[in-house]
């Protein structure tokens, strides 16, 4: 019978790259000790590579300065060097304290990464079995009941988690083995979380039952994950040729049965790393984005995601294109430099023709629409709003759109029009104003 070591060391040499950098998340319970340990042990098999470790402070317990404390003194004591970040947890997330705290520390792990190296995590079998039950009874779909990937991109390198065969007793009997010293968190004990509430009221009733679920569960997610595979690839082919700029075409859609237009849906937002909404919300705000007159725009909001329809495409936004405060309207400028507009608008510079930076000193003005603006092409004056419409400039960005002003009169908007001179008197010939930093226009 392989033993936690022997599973580990085979992980390890399947998917690690001998003079790669090694860094262990580690939390100081005893799951990442022990595996910090055990890599350690195993390190010279790998020549070349090093190993370092991060310990993430979420400062929600008293003890959380002591946990950190207590992983440098384990960390000396193995001669490796340890990085200390410290984030701060919103505790008033919609989502719960559990998934805000998972998303700030992934974050920092992220973020520490450097290129090509290998983060490697301790997560093992009975998180496996507890995730997959947690999803169930939150009615996730095949995706969410897939198995943990074993190997994934994360930042500039990777998250690697060598443990998922392997039980959690398998791991607490190696660091009392090794005589190994942890921490123990008493949020760990708390049954007011689920995922606590399981592992501690519930799975130990199951087992009784079921002893054997330890390999039943996990084996069940692995067929989830092949299920959710075989669903991308008929999505994919059901979307080939639909995208335009990252949209989706509504004509598409609405050729597909029900159950394949939510696959699409589906796998369309998750390409861009986002997570779906909730059945019945997709289910009735996908209905009403599809059913709705040209003239109307339907949105769709979950998560600090946007679905937003115009003309025959689906738009997916990652910000709210309609702050919460007020933007300034107007904003003076010398034509010095780049003048930054705020958030999502960007700033104004002017360029050469070759696209060097140039200075137009003057007396400019940066305003942005309030209706019914017309600049002058060809002699005839045209609306602004059928230039937008021709552009294809989604409505919901049009109010972000910079108009820049000389002496009263309109000479560009953004950078989809501008008049030839800008300047003036041919002062500005050969310049132009590009329109930059701003969240692209769909």
């Amino acid at each position: 019978m392989k033993t936690m070591l022997d599973i580990l060391r085979q992980q390890l040499h399947e998917d690690l790259i001998s003079g790669s950098d090694w860094c262990i998340a580690l939390s100081g319970g005893v799951d990442s000790t022990t595996l910090l340990h055990a890599v350690v042990r195993l390190g010279r098999e790998f020549p070349g590579n090093s190993i370092r470790a991060v310990h993430v402070n979420h400062h929600l317990h008293t003890d959380a300065d002591n946990w950190a404390v207590v992983c440098q003194s384990f960390c000396n004591q193995l001669g490796v060097v340890l990085t200390c970040c410290d984030v701060e947890v919103d505790r008033a997330s919609d989502d719960g304290i559990e998934a805000a705290a998972r998303k700030v520390r992934y974050g920092a792990l992220t973020g520490l990464l450097g290129h090509g190296e290998i983060l490697l995590t301790a997560h093992h079998r009975d998180d496996q079995v507890e995730t997959l039950l947690l999803r169930l009874l939150r009615g996730a779909g095949p995706h969410g009941l897939a198995s943990i990937e074993a190997r994934q991109p994360c930042g500039q390198g990777w998250l690697l988690r060598p443990l998922l065969e392997v039980g959690r007793d398998a791991l607490e009997a190696y660091a009392r083995e090794q005589n190994l010293a942890w921490s123990e968190d008493p949020a760990n004990t708390d049954t007011t979380f689920d995922r606590n509430f399981l592992r501690h009221r519930v799975l130990p009733i199951l087992r009784q039952r079921w002893p054997g679920l330890g390999e039943t569960i996990p084996r069940a997610a692995r067929l989830c994950g092949e299920a959710a595979r075989i669903l991308d690839n008929q999505a994919n082919r059901d979307a080939d040729g639909s995208e335009f700029d990252g949209t989706l075409s509504v004509i598409l859609l609405r050729g597909l049965s029900t159950a394949r237009r939510h696959n699409v849906v589906r796998y369309w937002i998750r390409q861009r790393g986002l997570a779906p909404p909730a059945e019945a919300r997709l289910r009735d705000g996908l209905e009403q984005l599809l059913s709705a007159g040209l003239d109307r725009m339907p949105l769709l909001k979950w998560g600090g995601v946007q679905m937003r329809r115009y003309r025959d495409h689906l738009y997916l936004l990652e910000f709210d294109p309609d702050p919460a405060t007020a933007l300034p309207d107007s904003h003076a400028w010398d034509g010095r430099g780049r003048i930054d507009l705020g958030p999502l608008r960007g700033g104004l510079q002017f360029v050469r023709h070759d696209g060097t930076d140039t200075d137009l000193p003057g007396d400019w003005m940066v305003r942005f629409r309030t209706g019914g603006e017309r600049f002058e092409s060809g002699g005839q004056h045209k609306s602004v709003k059928n230039l937008f419409q021709q552009r294809g400039v989604v409505p919901w960005m049009r109010v972000h759109v910079p108009f820049l002003y000389r002496a009263g009169g309109l000479v560009a908007v953004g950078d989809l029009w501008q008049v030839e001179d800008l300047g003036g008197k041919d002062a500005g010939k050969g310049t132009r104003v590009v329109w930059n930093g701003r969240v692209d226009l769909p």
